[in-house]
């Protein structure tokens, strides 16, 4: 199954979709590599990963599969070995009776073929395929440790109870009993499988909470809680005691809160977790934040910003001084914004210092302190110090009270760039919450350039309802946005035909799978981005109220959440019921 050069580079010529010249260039490029010249093409972006594929597949006659979206039968995909599929990028997929057929990379791997062959004693019908489809088919390898997970605890079961029998009450464990638990193998066993399964699964939060005669685990996941699996009541101390050890608390600490956090490095980079423990009537709750350190990899427009709302806050941005306001609840990814716009930001031409609780992800060329309240380094005493140390752009984690916002507006009058958030459930909301903080309106008026408001709702799995919109669900809708500026903006950014209707443009509804019990997967922002234009400054200035500004932004063309979350559902990525919901809580 060699490929031939000639045929695949006869086969590159004729496909009409990488130009003769970047042909013969690339060849010369393979050979000087020692490469494929396909990997060439792929590499300078002249050709995708897919189309290279499509053609080895012609080239050698065999079939080329997608793995993406597929459930594989768990009995199927563990004939191979995970750190063999791992290493050699090869998964099977299906058997039947003509053999076993495995997708891979490379299927000029004659030595893996060979091994599996022996090993499963079957006909191996290898497929080509993309290292996409392979990288998710992988993740199918750790979506089976929930069957994994009771079967640890019911081999471990034994030795956790034979190490507490002697002490029932671990309430007076001294702390070196406490880290010989912590350290025992099936308490290590029982958290990184925890762990490794709640990363797996995509949750932001594991809540691990004891009960009279439990221990409940849940993970939130796409921002609601599901329940994960129910332990024996036995295994909390060790495993308490286990988180602890991990985040540097103290273990025989049970009647205050404690905060700490630890670090672990996965193939898909590194994962942070901040810990929290908090003593309730049956023990110590613990919450794990799982934080992955990948906020390079966003951008604004991945993030859900488009349109009139991307161009606003990038000329926000461009701004020497001032201050550009991210506001929402807990949860609705602010932090992450305001990280993505100051990776945009970070050149070497300027000096950002942040003051943060806590931090949550670490960015280089950046300068990152962290508050301490029990020390007295607030937001307050941490922005005074970042001002004696000449910055350009200033990060503030968050504004929660008066001495913090004067000192910030005071930062935006003195020449340089603030971005903070604010707790307000929308834009035009962060303007009377300054005001009740004790900020001047006139400062206001000439500090703050730009607010964005947001929530995170739930995108639709790929198996979905198309359904068309009523008169009566028209109206509904109606009542609660401005549908002719939804329509406008769909058409301004191409998403729909020119000449379409309400009539014409389709939504979707979630459809509940084995594989998909909400029928969603993963989230996406929806925002609203109020610049304070000379109109709204008269505004604040007269002390208008939050409705007040409100309308008059939406009359100069702001795009509300719901707004923005109407015209995603019209893209098919989330449905209407899903942006209600979230934008009404």
């Amino acid at each position: 199954m060699h490929l031939d050069e000639k045929s695949i580079i006869d086969l590159l010529n004729s496909s009409g979709l990488v130009s003769k010249t970047d042909v013969a260039m690339a060849q010369k490029k393979a050979k000087e590599k020692g490469q494929s010249i396909g990997l060439v093409l792929v590499s300078e972006g002249k050709l995708t990963e897919k189309d290279w594929n499509s053609m080895q597949a012609v080239s050698l006659g065999i079939p080329f599969v997608s793995l993406k979206g597929e459930k594989i039968d768990p009995s199927v995909l563990s004939l191979i070995p995970e750190p063999i599929a791992r290493n050699s990028n090869i998964i099977a997929y299906k058997k039947s009776k003509a053999g076993l057929e495995v997708a891979m990379l490379d299927v000029d791997n004659l030595s893996v073929i060979d091994f599996i062959k022996k090993k499963v004693g079957l006909k191996i019908l290898p497929r080509l395929t993309s290292s996409d489809s392979i990288k998710e088919a992988l993740t199918q390898y750790k979506k089976s440790l929930q069957a994994d997970f009771e079967d640890i605890i019911k081999k471990e079961s034994a030795s956790i109870k034979t190490i507490l029998k002697n002490d029932n009450s671990s309430e007076e464990k001294s702390e070196k009993e406490l880290k010989e638990l912590a350290e025992d193998l099936p308490i290590v066993k029982i958290v990184d499988t925890l762990i490794s399964h709640a990363i797996s699964q995509g949750a932001s939060d594991v809540h691990i909470e004891p009960e009279e005669d439990s221990l409940i685990v849940r993970y939130r996941i796409d921002g609601i809680l599901h329940d994960a699996m129910v332990l024996p009541k036995d295994t909390a101390p060790g495993i308490v005691a286990r988180i602890k050890v991990l985040s540097n608390l103290k273990l025989d600490e049970k009647r205050l809160p404690q905060d700490g956090r630890f670090k672990i490095e996965g193939e898909d980079g590194n994962v942070s977790f901040r810990v929290s423990t908090l003593p309730t009537y049956y023990g110590e709750k613990t919450v794990i934040r799982i934080l992955r350190e990948n906020s390079k990899g966003f951008s604004l427009e991945t993030l859900g910003f488009h349109g009139n709302a991307l161009e606003l806050i990038h000329e926000g941005m461009k701004q020497r001084s001032g201050m550009l306001l991210c506001a929402g609840p807990t949860g609705s990814g602010k932090t992450t914004t305001l990280y993505t716009m100051l990776d945009i930001l970070n050149t070497p031409e300027v000096n950002i210092s942040t003051v943060e609780d806590p931090i949550e992800y670490q960015m280089a060329r950046i300068n990152q302190t962290q508050t301490k309240a029990e020390i007295g380094l607030t937001f307050a005493n941490g922005l005074r110090t970042l001002l004696r140390q000449d910055p350009d752009i200033i990060m503030v984690g968050e504004i929660r009270d008066g001495e913090t916002a004067s000192l910030a507006v005071n930062a935006s009058l003195t020449g340089h760039l603030v971005l903070s958030t604010i707790h307000t459930n929308s834009a035009a909301g962060a303007i009377p919450r300054m005001i009740d903080m004790g900020v001047e309106p006139f400062l206001i008026v000439s500090t703050v350039k730009t607010i964005i408001a947001q929530r995170l709702v739930r995108i639709l799995d790929d198996n979905k309802e198309k359904y068309f919109l009523d008169d009566a669900e028209k109206k509904a809708l109606e009542k609660v946005a401005n549908l002719d500026l939804v329509l406008e903006r769909l058409k301004s950014e191409k998403i729909v035909d020119p000449n379409a209707t309400w009539k014409t443009i389709p939504l979707y509804k979630p459809v509940t799978s084995k594989e998909s019990e909400s029928g969603y997967k993963g989230r996406l922002g929806i925002h609203e981005v109020l610049k304070v234009t000379p109109t709204l400054k008269d505004m604040i200035l007269k002390g208008s109220s939050t409705d007040e500004i409100e309308a008059r932004a939406k009359e100069e063309g702001m795009m509300t959440m719901l707004e923005d979350g109407i015209f995603f559902a019209c893209k098919g990525l989330t449905s209407t019921e899903e942006v209600l919901r979230v934008v009404s809580e």
